[in-house]
């Protein structure tokens, strides 16, 4: 494949990945906003306690097949046969497990109806794994127009549904509702969309061959899992569930940028750099720029959202919210560390090291119980004080070892974004303090989106910035990219 080609088919990827990422996350949210000014804080923490269980049966589902499989070149049937009837199988179990399991969870947060909701929400991960292969034949294939199309439909009919049942009066089981609709209709779309059809055919020279890469990358994924959940059972077992959704609610605005821009870059560069993991001059050069475009979105878009979350959350959802708006600024802070920690973590994996990989996620959570047992001594606000230093920690831990493999260190990443967060902390700090002007935040929002932009698109024109230029080199032929 040449320079071009990758290039041009990188820049597709990421284009019809973002609009995939926007279409789900952003109909979900614009849902959202209509659902949380109908319902309660209280009605998101029950959801949130339910994600803690359903989240860590989802890592242990995926079993890392998907990854070995996308890494693979040569992946054959009996590899995706393989891999389908060990996700069933585990699905199945895991669900009959937080069924039967449902009355002590309930228990043990003081909330009855946590048993049918858990039962009846903990389907979603059952059907979820019935699609596992099907969306990985097509990353694999860097197909993510069809998996775009798919998610716009899924995403839409369950916000349709959600907001239908809130209106009707059904509380918390319009977000319960809502997820098994989006997860059905986007299983039954994908299987019609990919025309493969997997037959019942258990090959244990594949099953070996998978589970040796993915084991690893299975653990760790657990692991980040089990340790991001257990800032949800603190939160909503010794505080309040209304309390965890004011938390939850606070992450779901920071994942706009965060977590969505993150879930792109992972999404398509593993598969295109693997494609050239034997050139490491090539995947250096790759390496780096992805890094320096990702980072020049990432901070000034988080950072950003972490200046303006006051008006922001007072004028999408009401001044009820006010505890997510006082929260989202620090976990915008450490969210814009995640995509520059995710692409180094990538680096390994395409390397074919799920064994450091794994070993930097056991390291990462031993110096994870820092702000865990802040949270559980202090509360929320200084656990998110915390996290922002030990963000900072773990960059340096994910980025050590591919700079060693790859002679990209970390001190090198830094100067290379270094002006990403320069400007980004500019513009923030340019539009932070108008939220104090004694006029209505309905004004001051509009102000602040409007000073920021200009701001920032004066200084990048100015500057010419490295990051910027190569920025709008890749979305100047974006709408011929999509119409091809």
């Amino acid at each position: 494949m040449t320079e071009q080609s990758l290039k041009d088919k990188t820049v597709k990827g990421v284009a019809w990945s973002g609009i995939d990422n926007v279409a789900q996350f952003g109909v979900t949210f614009l849902v959202s906003i209509v659902l949380a000014r109908l319902l309660s804080p209280d009605d998101y923490g029950l959801i949130g306690i339910i994600s803690i269980f359903t989240a860590v049966c989802t890592a242990l589902i995926n079993g890392g097949f998907t990854t070995a499989l996308i890494r693979k070149k040569d992946a054959t049937d009996d590899d995706y046969n393989t891999a389908f009837i060990v996700n069933l199988g585990i699905s199945v179990l895991l669900y009959v497990v937080i069924y039967l399991c449902s009355p002590f969870i309930a228990e043990f947060f003081h909330r009855e109806e946590l048993v049918t909701l858990t039962q009846v929400a903990s389907l979603e991960m059952l059907i979820g794994a019935l699609g596992l292969v099907q969306q990985t034949r097509l990353t694999k294939r860097i197909d993510f127009k069809t998996q775009t199309k798919i998610t716009l439909v899924a995403s839409i009919a369950s916000g349709i549904v959600g907001i239908v049942m809130a209106f009707m009066g059904f509380g918390v089981w319009s977000l319960v509702v809502q997820s098994l609709t989006s997860q059905g209709l986007r299983t039954i779309l994908l299987w019609v969309a990919n025309k493969w059809v997997p037959q019942l055919r258990f090959s244990s020279e594949s099953f070996h061959e998978l589970f040796g890469f993915g084991w690893k990358i299975m653990v760790s994924g657990l692991i980040g899992t089990v340790w991001k959940e257990l800032y949800q059972v603190v939160v909503g077992r010794f505080y309040s569930p209304a309390t965890l959704g004011q938390y939850t609610r606070a992450k779901q605005f920071s994942s706009l940028f965060s977590s969505n821009l993150t879930s792109v870059i992972q999404r398509v560069t593993y598969p295109v750099l693997s494609t050239i993991q034997d050139d490491k001059e090539r995947m250096i050069l790759a390496y780096r720029k992805i890094i320096k475009v990702m980072m020049f979105i990432t901070a000034i878009s988080m950072l950003f959202l972490g200046a303006i979350s006051e008006p922001l959350l007072y004028c999408q959802i009401g001044p009820k919210w006010h505890e997510a708006a006082t929260y989202l600024p620090l976990i915008c802070i450490t969210g814009s560390f995640y995509p520059l920690q995710a692409i180094n973590l990538n680096m390994l994996q395409v390397q074919g090291r799920s064994d450091l990989y794994l070993e930097l996620e056991i390291v990462k959570k031993i110096i994870g119980i820092l702000p865990l047992s802040v949270c559980f001594m202090y509360g929320v606000m200084p656990m998110l004080y915390v996290s922002v230093v030990t963000s900072i920690i773990c960059y340096f831990l994910n980025s050590y070892f591919p700079g060693k493999l790859l002679g990209y260190s970390s001190w090198m990443q830094i100067r290379d974004i270094a002006p990403s967060y320069g400007l980004a902390i500019f513009v923030s700090i340019s539009v932070f303090f108008l939220k104090y002007l004694p006029i209505s935040y309905w004004i001051i929002l509009p102000m602040q989106i409007i000073l920021g932009c200009t701001i920032l698109l004066c200084v990048c024109q100015k500057t010419k910035m490295e990051e910027y230029v190569e920025l709008k080199g890749m979305v100047e032929p974006y709408f011929k990219i999509i119409k091809r």
